[in-house]
């Protein structure tokens, strides 16, 4: 039985009658047209038209790769922008609120901000796992979303399938999985479990392993309820074609994304060891992405020293649990020996 999950939205926008592009109406057909519909100007390069407004050949191909229908997908400006969507897609503003569990990705704070929704914060255990039992009973009838990164940010780790499934299962909202760095983790995506959950939705994106930061693309997995629903109010032309064919470039190009996973890994574990032998290094935390947490003596202190020598970390200290603590992104060989040979240095210092 089909189930309706329109009772996540928010009333006020499901009558919302969106912007289109004249476009729209004839791209599914397939058809050469003559173009006087968009006032562009029609002398012809790489970018004198505008992206087409559903991504519809990306998206064919995503949905290939991630074995995922396309009516699943929705592709945005960056998880950014993403996480902005479904948030006022599903949150009335002075009224409902959502719920993160510090410490945590800032962007699911600051959106909720700027849009006006609450904040529920169920802080993580000490040791960086999900207080299962307390997000589930801090969940009210205006609580709308819930965001899990997992491998997390800052902390690395991944959080326990069954926890999370648990938090799906009792949560009656949306529930945001945030796989941004899924390619560096050992367990498998949530996207497998869309079809059992209509209450789920899975972001990924291109910025991390797939090496596109630059180029700014999210992607998110969702029941196609949802999915529909969030176009309705997406700019018509949310990503431009640049973006859209380096993508298209890069799918072909998993083995080479492969293969410099498994260099950042083997460099990660060669951190990992060098790092616990660094005398103001107090603990170096298990890592399930491309990025490091460790403790040190004063954080704050080896962060401006790190400057000093042109190594720019990140000073995570202000986080809950996180007191004197330093993320640190594995690099390239070379630039972790860097950062080893400063550290040994700072020693003495």
């Amino acid at each position: 039985m089909k189930t309706d999950i329109s009772k996540f939205f928010r009333a006020s926008l499901l009558k919302l009658n969106p912007y289109k592009s004249a476009r729209e109406e004839y791209l599914s057909e397939g058809r050469d047209m003559i173009l006087i519909d968009a006032n562009e100007n029609p002398f012809q390069s790489s970018t004198n038209r505008y992206p087409d407004p559903l991504q519809g050949e990306l998206k064919q191909k995503i949905s290939k790769w991630k074995n995922v229908n396309p009516n699943q997908l929705y592709l945005s400006n960056g998880s950014d922008e993403f996480i902005t969507q479904i948030i006022m897609a599903c949150c009335e503003p002075g009224r409902d609120e959502i719920m993160i569990v510090p410490p945590t990705f800032g962007m699911y704070k600051v959106s909720a901000q700027i849009l006006g929704i609450g904040i529920i914060e169920v802080p993580l255990k000490p040791d960086f796992k999900l207080n299962t039992k307390a997000i589930i009973d801090s969940a009210k009838e205006n609580t709308k979303l819930i965001f899990i990164p997992t491998p997390n940010n800052p902390t690395a780790n991944n959080f326990d399938p069954i926890e999370i499934k648990k938090i799906i299962k009792s949560f009656n909202g949306i529930v945001v999985i945030d796989e941004a760095y899924i390619e560096f983790s050992n367990h498998e995506s949530f996207t497998k479990l869309l079809e059992y959950y209509p209450n789920l939705a899975v972001c990924q994106t291109f910025s991390k392993a797939q090496g596109m930061a630059g180029a700014r693309l999210g992607m998110a997995f969702a029941n196609p309820d949802l999915i529909n629903y969030l176009n309705k109010f997406k700019a018509p032309y949310n990503l431009n074609s640049l973006t859209i064919n380096a993508a298209l470039k890069r799918i072909n190009e998993q083995v080479l994304v492969k293969n410099q996973v498994k260099i950042i890994l083997k460099e990660r574990k060669k951190l990992e060891i060098s790092l616990r032998k660094i005398k103001f290094v107090e603990s170096v935390f298990p890592s399930d992405a491309n990025f490091i947490l460790i403790r040190v003596d004063n954080s704050l202190k080896r962060y401006k020293q790190l400057l000093d020598y042109g190594i720019v970390v990140r000073n995570s200290s202000k986080n809950i649990f996180c007191e004197n603590t330093l993320r640190i992104t594995v690099g390239l060989k070379d630039e972790n020996e860097k950062l080893l040979f400063v550290m040994r240095k700072m020693e003495n210092l």
